[in-house]
C-alpha cells in the first residue's frame, strides 16, 4: 500500500472518529438542554464546523496534488502524535462526561469539572486540537494545510475562548467545557 493511500485511509478514520464525536456531542447537548443548559457562541459554531471539515479535505487535496516524498521518520513520528491526540481527546470527553459537547452550553448550578486533564489545564481539548492540526497533515507532509489551519484555528479559538469564558462567568463556579 502506498503511503498516500495509507494517509487517505488515516484521514478517513479521523473523519469517522469525528462522526462518533458528533453523536456523543448531540446526546450530551440534549442532556444539557434538558437540565436548563444555556448555549452561547452560536454564530461561530458553523465556522468551526466548516473549518474542521475543510481541514480534513484540504490535507487530502494537498497530499494528492503535491505528492510529497515523505520521510518515514516524519510520517511515523506524526502518526504517534496523532494517536496521542485521539487518546487525549477521548480522555477529555470522558472527563467531562455529559457536559462535553462541541458547542458552548453551560448548565446553571453544575459544579466545575476538575478530573482527568482538567485537573491540570483549563482547556486540554483545545491543546489537542492545536497539536493535531499540525501533526495530522504532517503525517504526509501537507505543511500548507498545517499552516493555514493553524492560523485560522488560532483566530477561531480566540473567539471560542472569549465566548466560553463569558458563558462560564454566568455560573456560580467556573465549569470547564472544552
Amino acid at each position: 500500500m502506498t503511503s498516500l493511500l495509507a494517509f487517505t485511509i488515516l484521514v478517513g478514520l479521523v473523519a469517522l472518529e469525528r462522526v462518533a464525536e458528533m453523536i456523543v456531542s448531540r446526546r450530551n447537548a440534549a442532556w444539557s438542554f434538558a437540565r436548563g443548559g444555556i448555549e452561547s457562541g452560536q454564530r461561530h459554531f458553523p465556522v468551526m464546523v466548516a473549518l474542521h471539515t475543510v481541514f480534513l479535505a484540504g490535507m487530502l487535496v494537498e497530499a494528492w496534488w503535491r505528492r510529497p516524498d515523505v520521510p518515514a521518520s516524519l510520517a511515523w513520528t506524526m502518526l504517534v502524535v496523532v494517536i496521542g491526540c485521539q487518546v487525549g481527546r477521548w480522555w477529555c470527553i470522558w472527563a467531562l462526561g455529559p457536559h462535553w459537547n462541541t458547542r458552548v452550553i453551560v448548565v446553571p448550578g453544575t459544579p466545575p469539572v476538575r478530573r482527568g486533564p482538567y485537573r491540570v489545564l483549563s482547556h486540554p481539548n483545545y491543546v489537542v486540537v492545536v497539536v493535531e492540526g499540525i501533526a495530522l497533515p504532517m503525517v504526509h507532509d501537507a505543511w500548507i494545510t498545517a499552516v493555514v489551519f493553524t492560523v485560522l484555528n488560532a483566530a477561531l479559538l480566540t473567539e471560542r475562548l472569549r465566548v466560553e469564558k463569558a458563558a462560564l462567568r454566568t455560573l456560580p463556579a467556573a465549569q470547564s467545557t472544552g
